[in-house]
């Protein structure tokens, strides 16, 4: 049985071998989530990810691998790397309580096309439609309109990934994110599971995740590839 520190390493490839199985497209080796609900793929041996990826290129248009300092070997005649995002990962090392002043509610399927809506807004490109499959979302209304959520990743029989945390341009600067946060924690917490993020290198979010409790441990690469 692997340890959470093993799992952590590799946190894509142990989700998919975990609660996220049933999302799992495999080719010799190198796993994806199906591309409709998330694309990001791992491997640990580089020497496959080259026809891996000219086989996930049939069905994905643009695709992730992530890996915390391997180099994916890639077929230059079909896949093009797009960018490499330095990426870093967070645990939460002693949760810090704060006050929940905002309303903070479960989102159904029914909020669904909202959530994508939001996340493409603020952050374009990534977030796929069956991605509210993946875990718990959470959300703040205002006059009736989802204006700010946090949801649940990447996840395993150890941890849960806080991610996809948006705020609409028109309340930002409120402190919506960062009680979202804390709540979305604590919901991990009460499953007895270990919160995780993952975010840029040099995020200015990085100080609000630390007051939170969280700590940077590792990094966390992401490498965008299309089909050339």
């Amino acid at each position: 049985m692997k340890k959470i520190e093993e799992k952590l390493k590799n946190p894509v490839w142990y989700s998919l071998n975990e609660t996220h199985k049933k999302f799992l497209i495999e080719y010799d080796g190198v796993q994806f989530y199906q591309p409709d609900v998330c694309i990001f793929g791992a491997f640990f041996d580089e020497t496959k990810t080259a026809k891996a990826l000219n086989e996930y290129a049939k069905i994905a248009k643009r695709f992730f691998l992530v890996s915390e300092n391997q180099t994916p070997i890639i077929d230059t005649n079909n896949i093009i790397l797009e960018k490499k995002i330095n990426g870093c990962q967070m645990i939460l090392d002693s949760f810090v309580d704060i006050e929940i002043t905002e309303e903070i509610v479960l989102l159904t399927d029914k909020n669904s096309n909202e959530v994508y809506d939001l996340i493409w807004l603020v952050m374009p490109g990534f977030y796929q439609k069956r991605g509210f499959e993946m875990g718990k979302f959470f959300g703040i209304f205002k006059d009736g309109k989802l204006v700010s959520i946090s949801g649940q990743r990447m996840q395993n029989d150890d941890f849960i990934e806080v991610s996809s945390v948006v705020t609409h341009p028109d309340y930002t600067r409120k402190g919506l994110a960062k009680q979202l946060i804390s709540h979305t924690t604590k919901e991990i917490l009460k499953e007895k599971k270990l919160p995780i993020l993952h975010t840029n290198k040099g995020n200015p979010a990085i100080q609000i995740y630390e007051k939170l409790g969280y700590k940077l441990t590792r990094d966390m690469n992401w490498w965008l590839y299309r089909k050339k």
